[in-house]
């Protein structure tokens, strides 16, 4: 079944049919166009609120950080984070694969229909103007049909009439013989018009029309078509996605399981263990008996724990239930005991004296060594010199080979237009109406300039780089020259080690290293590592290690080039990075 043929005569109906097709597309990719802001919005949303839970956590050295509950918690911003990245990717996959490609495919659509119906217009316009030639050709038939009757009855009645000459007669008749002819060619001329006509009609209704209407049913089969792509695709992008999100779905899950509350409790006890003993009973003082007070001070002389310092305080505001963040007069109040008045029997205690606690606190700090925090806040920032002797010398290395190569880059350049000047001068004193070879004088001599200037400085990052290489590293790096054609050459070193290298100038930076480092308490090893080269390590803060040896990884390289290693026995030191191969525990 076709339109052509069942709908043959519907043609407003098939054109208000395929507008509202259209206007349904339309619809649908406005509404897809909301869902996608919704989800851009969604996804926003939720980027944003992971962001604002998690923009304070950024410190690993807070205490909370190794809870497992924190840890999971952070784990679950990451995922709702890559979550919220699913929801961008369906709302550009909507918008790509249907509301893009649906608004083009609708303006095709338009435009095919548009074209149709024009041709529609044009044919049925043809069949009006061949109508108005038959009505036309028609109405002249009627009327000269007419005149020629009444022509013809004229020329009867006057040849009745008695009166009438023979000459009006004759030209009565041959008035009428003239109309009557005229109106045999109107008749003629009106059935061959109405032949045309009725041709034409039978071509506009079985096979123009039908041609047009069969064409427009194909293009709203093709939209309706293209209509249920749209809406299989509306859910099919999300169900590409629906795997990805179920694993994110799965890695909050994963979070929630992975909470250990023993591990925590135990996380709690370890950072907040204060290594004091539980307070004794407190003795009875019995007043009735004629007790000396004094012989109770004495207890002064030996204290066992917290609670001595404070047996007179009758306000019974024990620290350990008080806020310690403060050290201030008032937090430790508790802490002392209220002046007594002295014995009879001798001076109070001269290691006391009227506070024990600040007299124990001064003990403490007098045998507590002070330490230094940390190896690396000692370093002091350097000046930042041409040779790089500032940085470390396996980043040192680096950045004098990069400028090396810069300055290669820059040579070769200079080399090339210094060659091409001497061609074109070449041609111009060969033909002189090409030129004036003395006008490319100064810019041979600007370049002249430039190569000698920038083989000096070639020269000169060479020897740097040449020290660095040779202060133990790996010498790996190509020397150029130049001939005096402005050819370039590269020579590769073999990369032979040096065991026996001095220490770099570099290195002094590290100088200010603890000198109670063994003093301090271990850090548990983060992994380990093999030393791929031998090293001197003759700074201070280094330590010398031999090709294959495996140490163990201390502290990781914080980005200038050196690891924190251990050995065995105990030394501990810095290492180029480089230099080992290290392997993490997970």
């Amino acid at each position: 079944m076709d339109w052509g043929t069942e709908l043959w005569d519907q043609y407003d109906i098939i054109e208000k049919h395929t507008q509202s097709g259209l206007e349904l597309v339309e619809k649908y990719v406005k509404f897809v166009k909301e869902r996608t802001e919704i989800e851009q919005n969604y996804a926003k949303q939720l980027r944003n609120l992971s962001k604002k839970y998690n923009q304070k956590r950024g410190s690993k050295d807070e205490p909370e950080c190794r809870l497992s509950s924190y840890q999971s918690f952070l784990d679950i911003l990451n995922e709702m984070n890559d979550y919220a990245g699913q929801r961008e990717l369906i709302a550009e996959n909507l918008m790509m694969n249907i509301c893009i490609d649906l608004t083009k495919y609708l303006q095709e659509l338009k435009q095919e229909r548009k074209t149709y119906l024009m041709e529609a217009k044009k044919a049925q316009q043809s069949l009006e103007s061949t109508y108005k030639q038959l009505d036309s050709s028609k109405k002249r038939f009627e009327r000269e049909w007419r005149e020629a009757e009444r022509s013809a009855q004229y020329a009867e009645k006057t040849d009745q009439d008695i009166n009438a000459t023979k000459a009006d007669v004759e030209k009565a008749k041959q008035q009428a013989h003239m109309r009557a002819h005229i109106a045999e060619e109107c008749k003629n001329d009106y059935a061959a018009q109405l032949q045309k006509y009725n041709k034409e009609q039978s071509q506009f209704y079985f096979n123009d029309m039908p041609l047009i209407f069969n064409k427009l049913q194909d293009l709203d089969e093709k939209r309706v078509r293209k209509l249920a792509q749209g809406y299989v695709l509306f859910s099919d992008t999300e169900k590409h996605v629906m795997p990805i999100i179920g694993k994110c779905l799965e890695g909050i899950t994963k979070a929630g399981t992975n909470v250990n509350e023993k591990n925590d409790s135990g996380v709690v006890i370890e950072q907040n263990k204060s290594g004091f003993e539980r307070p004794g009973d407190l003795e009875f003082e019995d007043y009735s008996q004629g007790i000396n007070r004094a012989s109770s001070d004495s207890s002064l002389g030996t204290p066992k724990g917290p609670l001595d310092l404070m047996g007179k305080n009758k306000s019974k505001n024990f620290w350990l239930f008080s806020k310690r963040n403060k050290l201030s007069s008032s937090t430790l109040a508790p802490f002392s005991t209220p002046p007594t008045p002295s014995p009879p029997n001798g001076l109070p205690s001269p290691k006391f004296g009227r506070d024990p606690l600040s007299y124990c606190l001064k003990e403490i700090n007098k045998t507590v060594k002070p330490r230094i925090s940390s190896f690396r806040t000692l370093r002091r920032s350097p000046t930042v010199t041409e040779d790089f002797a500032h940085l470390p010398p396996e980043q040192r290395r680096k950045r004098l080979q990069q400028k090396l190569d810069e300055i290669c880059k820059e040579l070769q350049k200079e080399v090339d237009q210094s060659e091409a000047l001497g061609k074109m001068k070449d041609v111009y004193e060969k033909n002189p109406q090409m030129g004036d070879p003395a006008s490319l004088a100064s810019q041979i001599s600007q370049t002249s300039q430039n190569i000698e200037r920038l083989r000096g400085e070639l020269s000169k990052y060479e020897s740097w780089l040449a020290e660095a290489g040779g202060r133990g590293d790996t010498l790996r790096y190509k020397t150029h020259t130049f001939n005096n054609n402005g050819a370039h050459d590269a020579h590769s070193p073999d990369g032979a080690h040096s065991d026996e290298s001095t220490p770099d100038a570099s290195q002094a930076i590290y100088a200010e290293f603890d000198d109670d480092f063994e003093d301090e308490e271990l850090a548990a090893p983060i992994g380990k590592c093999t030393a791929m080269y031998s090293f001197p390590g003759a700074s201070e803060g280094t330590i010398s290690m031999q090709e294959g040896e495996v140490l163990a990884v201390v502290e990781e390289d914080k980005g200038d080039g050196w690891t924190r290693v251990r050995r065995n026995n105990g030394d501990e030191g810095y290492i180029p990075t480089s230099y080992v191969t290290i392997t993490l525990s997970k």
